[in-house]
């Protein structure tokens, strides 16, 4: 017997669809697309889990509220066995910001334990709750370069020592992974010029004192994209802001968010800047201070140019320009002093071993002016790299910024009307107008110290290519300010040394009368390390208040190796070292190995989830 094919009408058609609706209604997952119920589990008495809820850190999580209201958090991380715990309170804001318990600080490829407790509200009624929540969150994961000279896509750390009075410590490292071939395609082309190529990948998390990975940041592409110039750039100068979010910048963007992964902002530079790297500041004002470049500047000789690393601008709340500082019309763009005696193998993050302990010559920099070479090269000249500013700091006691100028070596603080107050560096070099802004060097009883040729008796040094020059608030006042740097090294006493292995970077703290313009060397760690914690280039120095220590990044220690002249794979391996104040010995040392270090820094867990 044979059938044949009849045609479906429009009343079969519809009865068959209402008959399939009616069979499948039980498979959603939610009870329907606007039903009442619900089928998301929960293991609590409020809603379900969401790892990752903001796609960019993946060892955070939100415990949603189920409906209800939340009030009086508080979040307990399990430790493994030995690990470190971590226990927070959550502001009822927080709460109400992500529709739920936001939880931070779980460990990677793990199933977590998790205790929450809270006060649940409903229909007038309290009631509190103590939960347990068990969840399992993936490998960390971040970029791969495509070469040999990776071995880890996440963090090598050995810890060498931590004192237990140091057990509670969260480090907030900000490294970078070098040459991704996706990253360093697109040059600036019009005007010339420009430092648009260095966009290094991001390598950024969090680790406890155990060296574990507590947080991590893993951007997405609407975040980060290194095929796009708007959003590619090397992330650097990550700060932690005193209402607890995480600002930095990168390439043509500056950007903070909390630390569940959540926007806070995220904008495009003004159209008249460019190349942001380095250093960003939060400043007491409530601006936002950001090392920038000019994006077409004219030079006297009428050449238009991208300028280098040498624009402080400052931005108010709503990301308009509220100010800017142009270097190069406020210091002398054409002092070559330190230009020449610099490591040409080690440009910041320009290493070339095939011109290391190379300097360049007076006649060389006067021919390369006369030409059109501009870019991130160095250089004197606006449009070139002469200043390579890598720090600013705000200091609200009389509205000024402090900066550090690597290829000046020095450390000079700028006042609103866009003069210099004073130059903390070797006197070399400096023209009139600015030669006697120079600071005078003493001794611990304010006594001047001899200094001829850049060097000075009485073991007081200045920076040499220095990173971090930050006021230290703590021990500051309007007319005394103390300031902490990390003394790269590179080109001391305005020369390279004989050998590589004679080098040393260390982290130092001065204290200068500004009244007086005298200053004096309090503090100095790293510069008995030697060769090993050499770091050419990179790195940071800060004076924690909260345990009266001095923590130092040396972050690219091993890079030297390259410079002189070891052949094939060099480990770079960075150390992160706390000390007591006073101390040359670090109460914690930690060794991150095969990775390109930049900053590392006392992360604030209470700072994260203030009680409000």
């Amino acid at each position: 017997m044979s059938f044949a094919p009849k045609t479906l009408t429009l009343g079969v058609l519809l009865a068959l669809g209402s008959s399939l609706a009616a069979f499948s209604a039980p498979a959603l997952a939610s009870g329907g697309a606007s039903g009442p119920h619900v089928a998301f589990r929960s293991t609590g008495h409020i809603g379900e889990v969401i790892v990752n809820p903001y796609k960019v850190a993946p060892l955070t999580a939100v415990i949603r509220n189920g409906g209800y209201d939340v009030k009086n958090a508080v979040v307990r991380v399990v430790p493994k066995a030995g690990g470190q715990d971590l226990k927070y309170a959550v502001s009822d804001r927080q709460v109400l910001s992500h529709g739920g318990i936001p939880v931070f600080g779980l460990y990677p490829d793990y199933v977590n334990t998790v205790e929450v407790e809270y006060d649940r509200v409903f229909q007038g009624k309290t009631e509190h709750f103590k939960d347990t929540y068990q969840f399992y969150t993936a490998p960390v994961f971040l970029r791969s370069n495509g070469l040999n000279s990776q071995s880890h896509t996440t963090f090598d750390v050995k810890v060498e020592k931590t004192d237990p009075a140091f057990k509670d410590r969260l480090y907030f490292i900000n490294n970078i992974v070098r040459t991704p071939p996706d990253a360093s395609r697109m040059v600036w082309n019009n005007p010339m010029g420009g430092a648009l190529e260095w966009a290094f990948g991001p390598e950024n998390a969090i680790v406890d004192s155990t060296g574990t990975v507590r947080w991590y940041l893993m951007p997405n592409d609407d975040m980060y994209d290194p095929e796009q110039p708007y959003k590619a750039g090397i992330m650097m100068g990550f700060q932690q802001t005193a209402d607890g979010g995480l600002l930095w910048g990168y390439g043509q963007r500056y950007a903070k968010y909390d630390m569940l992964g959540r926007e806070l902002f995220n904008r495009r530079l003004p159209l008249g800047y460019a190349d942001y790297s380095h250093a960003i500041d939060a400043a007491q004002n409530g601006h936002t201070f950001l090392r920038v470049s000019s994006s077409d500047y004219r030079r006297a000789d009428e050449k238009r140019v991208h300028t280098v690393r040498d624009v402080i601008v400052e931005m108010d709340e709503n990301g308009n320009v509220f100010d800017e500082f142009k270097l190069f019309d406020i210091l002398d763009p054409y002092r070559d002093n330190v230009i020449k005696a610099l490591d040409q193998g080690a440009v910041c993050l320009n290493i070339d071993a095939s011109k290391a302990g190379q300097t360049l010559s007076s006649a060389e920099l006067a021919k390369q002016d006369q030409s059109d070479d501009f870019g991130d090269i160095t250089g004197v000249g606006a449009g070139r790299n002469w200043a390579h500013v890598n720090s600013v700091d705000y200091d609200p006691t009389d509205d000024s910024i402090v900066i550090s100028s690597r290829h000046q070596s020095a450390i000079i603080k700028i006042g609103r009307d866009k003069k210099v107050k004073w130059i903390l560096g070797a006197p070399e070099g400096w023209k009139k107008g600015f030669a006697e802004k120079v600071l005078t060097p003493v001794d611990k009883d304010g006594k001047p110290l001899k200094c001829e040729n850049s060097r000075c008796e009485g073991g007081f040094d200045w920076t040499w290519t220095q990173h971090t020059a930050w006021r230290v608030d703590a021990k500051s006042d309007a007319d005394v300010i103390y300031v902490s740097a990390f003394d790269n090294g590179d080109g001391r006493g305005m020369e390279q040394p004989a050998l590589p292995e004679d080098k040393y970077s260390r982290g130092v703290v001065y204290k200068i009368d500004q009244k007086k313009m005298t200053v004096e060397q309090v503090y100095a760690v790293g510069d008995d390390k030697g060769y090993e914690f050499y770091s050419p280039v990179t790195g940071l120095a800060q004076y924690m208040p909260d345990k009266d220590s001095f923590l130092v990044y040396y972050s690219t220690a091993g890079l030297g190796e390259t410079l002189a002249g070891k052949k094939g794979r060099v480990d770079i391996h960075p150390y992160l070292a706390e000390y007591k104040w006073g101390e040359k010995e670090p109460s914690v040392l930690m060794r991150f190995n095969d990775t390109m270090g930049y900053q590392a820094w006392v992360f604030d867990l209470t700072k994260a989830f203030p009680k409000l």
